[in-house]
Parts: C-alpha cells; sequence; structure tokens
C-alpha cells in the first residue's frame, strides 16, 4: 500500500496491507491501520466542521496521529497548517486567526477545539498547506504550497533518488518545518515506512540510536549540524545501524570535511546534498556526491542542478527559482508577494535572497545570504565563505563566523567560532596546540580581512529549531568566553 500524492489517496491497498507504515514513540502502525485510522479521523473532522477548500491547523510533535490528520486533510481537499508544540500558545492562536481555520486539531490529544473568530475559506484553491516563517515585521507569514507542488517534490524522490524499494525514512525535522516533508513523501509515497523521531528520544543517544535500529532507517534526511551533533556517539556507524544507506542534506552548506566524517562512520553510504527554500515546496536542486566530486572537495560541496520541474538560474549574484513547485505566494500578503515573485517563461518564479553561481558543468553554488553580506573595515564579506574556511582549520569539523555590533548597529568585528573534532568539556574550551597557527592557516585560503579576529572553541555549535546553526547563540558564547578569560589567574 503507499499515498498517492498525485491523487491524494491511498492506492494498491493490497499490497503489503501489514507491513510498517509509521513508528513513533510508542509503537507501529501498519498500513492498514493507517489507512482505517485516516479514514475514521475524516469522518470525524467532517463532524466537527471541517470542510475542503478551509483551512486546519495541526498542532502537535511527532505523534502519529499528527500524520494521520496531514493525510487526511489531504485526501479531503483541506489545507493542513502544521505548529509544533515547542511553538507558544500567543503564536498557535495567531497563526489560527491569519488562516482563519474553523478549527483546531491537537493531535496530542485526538480533539478538535475552536477555531478563528471569523472562519472562511481560503482565497487560494487546491493548496496542500501553508507553513508559516518568521516575519521581518515580527508576524509569522504563510507560505502557500499548492498539491501540485507536493506531488512533483513526491515524484522526484520517487523517480530520481532510487532508494529502493519501501525504505523506512528518519522523520526527525518538526513538521512546521518544509524539511520534514522530505521523510513523509519519500516514505508514504513509495510504500515506505516514516519513522518518528520526538525530541526526548533524539535528547537520549543511546535511545535515539536503538530506535533506528530497531525500526531498520535506511534513509538519513537533516541539517549538517544535526549529523555532527550525532557523531559524538561512537555507536553512530554502520554496525550497529547496518540499515542505513542514504543520507540526504539540506537547509545548510554541506563541507567534504562532514561528508568523510560520515563516511568514516558508514563507509557504503551514498550522500546526496539538496537545496531550497519553503516558498518551493522544501528543495529545488540536487546533487549526489559521487567518486568524482568527492576528489575535488569543493568547500562546499555544490547544491546540485535543478530537479526535472523546475528551472534554476542567477540573477546579479542571486539564485532564481522557476515552476509549478514554487509558492502560491504569501498568505494575504500581496505586498510580500511584489517582492519576490515574479513571471519566468510563463512560470511562478521566485527570488531566495540566497547568493550564489553556477560551474561549468551547471551546478549551483550556493554563497551566503543577501542579508549575511557584511561590509568590515570597507570590506564585503559573506559570512558563509567565512564558515566554510574556518571548517579546513586543523581538528576543527565545522566553523562559524558572528559580527559584533555597536548599539547602534554599526559593524566592530568579526568573531570565529569552531567545533572541535574531539571535544572537552564545557561550552566554550581552550584552543588546542593544533590551532596555535589558525590565522596563518586561514591566511593560506583567505584574504586578511576575511579572517576572524579572535577564534573561540566550543563544544558544539549551538542549533535551533531548525537545526541550522544559531549565531545568536554563538554571539552569547562569547560574553561567556570574555567573562571566563577575566576569571583566569593573571601571571
Amino acid at each position: 500500500m503507499r499515498f498517492d500524492f498525485d491523487h491524494c489517496r491511498f492506492v494498491e491497498l493490497d499490497r503489503a496491507p501489514h507491513a510498517p507504515a509509521l513508528h513513533d514513540a510508542d509503537g507501529t502502525l501498519d498500513w492498514a491501520a493507517l489507512h482505517a485510522a485516516t479514514q475514521a479521523w475524516i469522518v470525524r473532522a467532517q463532524a466537527a466542521g471541517v470542510q475542503p477548500g478551509h483551512a486546519l491547523v495541526i498542532s502537535g510533535h511527532k505523534q502519529s496521529a499528527f500524520v494521520v490528520a496531514m493525510l487526511g486533510c489531504l485526501q479531503l481537499g483541506v489545507t493542513y497548517v502544521p505548529v509544533d508544540t515547542i511553538n507558544p500558545a500567543a503564536r498557535l492562536q495567531r497563526i489560527t486567526q491569519l488562516t482563519h481555520a474553523g478549527a483546531i486539531y491537537d493531535a496530542a490529544t485526538d480533539t478538535f477545539g475552536p477555531g478563528a473568530d471569523a472562519p472562511r475559506a481560503l482565497r487560494v484553491p487546491e493548496l496542500a498547506y501553508i507553513m508559516f516563517t518568521s516575519g521581518s515585521t515580527g508576524d509569522p507569514k504563510g507560505v502557500q504550497i499548492g498539491r501540485d507542488s507536493v506531488a512533483l517534490f513526491t515524484g522526484w524522490i520517487r523517480d530520481c533518488l532510487q532508494l529502493g524499494e519501501a525504505p523506512a525514512f528518519l522523520n526527525q525535522m518538526l513538521f512546521s518545518f518544509d524539511f520534514s516533508l522530505f521523510d513523509l513523501c519519500g516514505a508514504l509515497g513509495l510504500g515506505g515506512s516514516c519513522v518518528l523521531c520526538p525530541r526526548e528520544v533524539i535528547a537520549d543517544s543511546e535511545r535515539f540510536v536503538e530506535h533506528l535500529r530497531h525500526s531498520a532507517v535506511a534513509v538519513w534526511a537533516s541539517t549538517p549540524s544535526f549529523v555532527r551533533q550525532q557523531m559524538l556517539n561512537p555507536r553512530f556507524n554502520a554496525e550497529h545501524l547496518p540499515s542505513l544507506k542514504v543520507f540526504v542534506f539540506g537547509a545548510e552548506s554541506l563541507t567534504p570535511r562532514v561528508a568523510e566524517e560520515l563516511w568514516a562512520r558508514f563507509p557504503q553510504a551514498r550522500i546526496i546534498n539538496s537545496y531550497g527554500p519553503t516558498e518551493a515546496t522544501c528543495s529545488t536542486t540536487w546533487v549526489e556526491i559521487d567518486p568524482a566530486l568527492r576528489a575535488a572537495a569543493p568547500n562546499p560541496f555544490p547544491i546540485g542542478v535543478a530537479k526535472p520541474y523546475a528551472e534554476v538560474f542567477i540573477d546579479d549574484g542571486e539564485i532564481c527559482m522557476a515552476g509549478d513547485h514554487v509558492m502560491r505566494g504569501y498568505l494575504d500578503r500581496p505586498d510580500l508577494d511584489e517582492g519576490v515573485l515574479f513571471d519566468h517563461h510563463g512560470k511562478r518564479a521566485y527570488r531566495s535572497g540566497d547568493l550564489g553561481d553556477l560551474d561549468d558543468q551547471g551546478r549551483v553554488y550556493f554563497r551566503g545570504r543577501k542579508d549575511d553580506q557584511i561590509k568590515l573595515n570597507g570590506y564585503r564579506i559573506e559570512l558563509a565563505e567565512v564558515d566554510a574556511s574556518l571548517s579546513t582549520l586543523d581538528g576543527v569539523v565545522a566553523g562559524a563566523a558572528v559580527v559584533l555590533r555597536r548599539p547602534d548597529g554599526s559593524l566592530v568585528r568579526m568573531i570565529g567560532f569552531v567545533e572541535l573534532a574531539q571535544p572537552g568539556e564545557g561550552l566554550v574550551q581552550p584552543l588546542p596546540a593544533a590551532l596555535h597557527d589558525w590565522k596563518e592557516q586561514l591566511g593560506r585560503r583567505v584574504p586578511p580581512y576575511m579572517i576572524p579576529s579572535e577564534l573561540i572553541a566550543v563544544d558544539a555549535l549551538p542549533t535551533g529549531n531548525s537545526n541550522k546553526v544559531d549565531r545568536r547563540q554563538l554571539e552569547q558564547r562569547y560574553a561567556l568566553a570574555r567573562t571566563l578569560r577575566s576569571q583566569e589567574p593573571r601571571p
């Protein structure tokens, strides 16, 4: 059995009905049970007043019931709006009002509750989901993704990645982040299984590895930062996880050092790099790190070429994409659409705000964010380029740079942070002997104006809810480092 995202319904009902479909912390749901649960949920949703063409807010965290509700919405023609419980109640209510949702479904309690004060149908038809990202004004902005866009995305996973028959996908990213769509569409579209990993399981590294082993996870999708965190556990390797064969990365730059660390643990693994904003249905480009690309070892690796349904091009240094996978605009925000959406050869096109360039094989390289470009001492600097250079230092697995600012917003200096291959104790650590000449090492790769004025070693680069490196937390680490230094005895 599988879920057909082209027509949003279960198909091949007699094929392996008792094969696992969902694993969560409480057990396993097979395909027959998933199908039955979804049909029962649809009946209850209709009784609760949930209507096609309207939005339904789904609140929860990695419950099987959350996935059941998402599939029920797709089958019923309802636009689902995923909100993880990590969000405060005020944000949940604000999103409910913005979507004019008639109800909220709580996956933890399996109950329907009241929705917006004035519920109404959505203005844009045939939406699969609305996913909210942070808005520059402080108000979340809703990205509207069509049902056809999700079908195209699932088709790429099915037709291009060659993942085998009915594989098990790790699902650790919050449902309110679009990268989680890779695991759901891949697992359910291929008739495989989706292994839901809640926060409390991931926090216990031994329990996490055992959960992956027991559920025979074959496909891993995450940020590079998240996989680096798992390397602190010596049991995160092919011996303990023999089924794990494919790693798919996105949302951050992938460096050769991280890839080689991973291959040391999983020598036979395939590594695929991908890229794409929420506004383009999770991802737009991809590349498999084949032997030739591995040997070339560009730092970072390219983010690849356009998927079959997409066109990618560079306009004045900015990565742009066009195709039916591009969003249907921001929810009720034509003012935001005007700055980023445009027509390109008759297709919707989106300006990503990401900087990039092309190599002679047409592969795209990510060069940082337009809003991460700084001007320090008269020089324009891409923080992503500094990050990549820091990751090449001896004994380092990853690096990130932050810029200190004065109260008026003007820049003071740039600080580098590195995550050590063999970390010691404490959030902030002394630099090992291998980094005594770190400025000279960087000087062999970048010009002097791109070398941070100071280097700080940390146990691990802190990440936010999306498992990307959190530069604001690094600024706090800098304050801690200064405090610790001030407490050191003077000679």
